[in-house]
């Protein structure tokens, strides 16, 4: 009797432990951004200069709403993918970029370093993966807008302009039920 007591309270701690970790699941989306910048050409070789991006709308509050949740829901949000992918002038690629860092800034917040490549190979290609911070960037997410920066170092020198495409997904989790 007292083994089909505790095989009873087994199957029901694991049936509880799927259920929680499906009711998770239903809070838990992510939000995809695509923003345009620009490397003029003439840019200085060897020296690092920035790019600001304009403020890009984060859309937060309907998309939470759309996934049935807030603000004052969500526990996390983490970058987990940023990449980069130069679409004009067409045919060329990266091999122009020695490293690359991109910042994150809110209102009222410090910017913060959330992707980077550094050693940039010589042939790239038209499409680069950074590598990605693994801190909480609900402060900034949550925000209204946000903006970016992006430090570039040049190896070479380019003669026309340079447009970007900077692609992120950010996962976001928030919390069960309100608890």
């Amino acid at each position: 009797m007292k083994i089909l007591k505790n095989l009873t309270l087994g199957l029901m701690c694991l049936t509880l432990m799927v259920s929680c970790k499906k009711v998770d699941e239903l809070t838990q989306f992510r939000m995809e951004f695509n923003e345009e910048v620009t490397i003029p050409s003439s840019t200085g070789v060897n020296l690092p200069f920035n790019i600001l991006v304009p403020d890009t709308e984060t859309n937060a509050s309907s998309t939470f709403a759309s996934n049935n949740t807030r603000k004052d829901l969500i526990e996390e949000i983490i970058i987990e993918e940023l990449d980069l992918t130069l679409f004009s002038p067409s045919g060329s690629d990266f091999s122009f970029l020695k490293s690359v860092s991109i910042y994150l800034s809110t209102e009222g917040k410090d910017e913060i370093k959330v992707a980077w490549k550094d050693n940039i190979p010589e042939s790239p290609g038209n499409k680069i993966v950074l590598e990605l911070t693994n801190s909480n960037l609900k402060d900034y997410l949550t925000q209204p807008e946000y903006s970016l920066r992006l430090n570039t170092v040049t190896d070479e020198l380019i003669t026309s302009d340079h447009k970007i495409n900077v692609h992120s997904v950010f996962f976001v989790d928030a919390k069960v039920l309100g608890v």
